[in-house]
């Protein structure tokens, strides 16, 4: 994978709404250390822009992101949609949230370039991609901003200064933390296929869309309606490299219907592991459908579907 500056690109993005900052009801912070905080729906209120925003960070640029109309059955719905032609870059070295950020009573899921920046996952290692940044950007999942001594700890583990680190935070039970999770769909397809052990260099392209949920009051309904999009409503289509034979064999075992957990909203499986994620099927977390277009042969292949009576049921309604 070529040196595309994942951090460069995302500081573009992340001056640019710091800049429109009022506008898109995001507050722009300083720490008095340095680092720049945007806060897009912890203590503002955020909005859909923003999430969309912070999804563009969290996928650096890479992947084009927007709110499409779709149906749930015969209900007129908003969708969210994205594709990208540097699919391994955007979602996996960036959008991915493979940092688990603890410092005290602190908790955030991390994601962003800054985890390309960092590169202790042995993701990177299977991508072929680190970077060395001089100012790295970090989208933190948390219902709380972060502390000086949570940056500091983030420039010691990143080799900066704190006044190097941007940092946008929402929680999934914000209007834009749900943009931002629900913008997952292609991760969370590529991300399935790389622990199957596909190769991910042989995918050129994706696109994907998940229904929007409503809102949840609190954080558990929020992550519980934000995986049902994707794991029930998700589509994702990937332009592949590979042989049709492969396709075949490896497609059945991609979307979320392969995983013995699958079948309930995600809430109440979560209460079934009381409320473990490690005791879950980690194969659960894919896409309803997916379909590979196979650039060798010009064949589509499709697995999966999507169920919207379950998701109607999530969403309360």
């Amino acid at each position: 994978m070529a040196d595309i500056k994942l951090n460069d690109k995302a500081k573009r993005i992340a001056d640019h709404l710091a800049a429109l900052g009022g506008s898109l009801r995001i507050e722009v912070k300083h720490l008095a250390n340095g680092t720049r905080i945007l806060d897009c729906g912890v203590v503002s209120e955020g909005g859909l822009q923003a999430g969309i925003g912070l999804a563009k960070l969290c996928t650096s640029g890479l992947a084009e992101i927007e709110l499409v109309p779709g149906k749930l059955g015969d209900i007129e719905w908003p969708f969210v949609q994205v594709h990208t032609d540097w699919p391994v870059a955007a979602c996996m070295a960036s959008q991915y949230a493979g940092w688990q950020i603890s410092v005290g009573k602190y908790f955030a899921m991390g994601s962003g370039p800054m985890r390309a920046a960092y590169g202790k996952e042995e993701l990177f290692d299977r991508i072929g991609y680190r970077e060395h940044a001089s100012h790295v950007i970090g989208v933190l999942e948390s219902r709380k901003l972060p502390s000086e001594e949570v940056s500091e700890y983030l420039a010691g583990k990143l080799d900066l200064e704190p006044s190097q680190i941007t940092l946008a935070v929402a929680p999934a039970s914000s209007l834009a933390g749900t943009v931002q999770v629900v913008a997952r769909s292609v991760e969370t397809a590529l991300h399935k296929l790389h622990d199957l052990g596909f190769d991910l260099g042989q995918v050129v392209s994706g696109y994907g869309t998940a229904p929007l949920p409503p809102t949840a009051a609190d954080e558990v309904e929020a992550i519980g309606r934000t995986n049902d999009a994707i794991l029930y409503g998700g589509h994702v289509v990937l332009w592949v490299r590979s042989s049709d034979e492969r396709l075949k064999e490896i497609g059945p075992r991609v979307p979320s219907c392969s995983s013995s957990d699958y079948g309930a909203p995600f809430s109440a499986i979560f209460e079934r592991y009381h409320r473990d994620f490690y005791k879950m099927d980690p194969h659960l977390f894919s896409p309803a459908a997916v379909t590979f277009v196979n650039l060798t042969t010009g064949r589509r292949h499709r697995f999966g579907a999507t169920d919207h009576g379950i998701l109607m049921h999530s969403f309360g309604s």
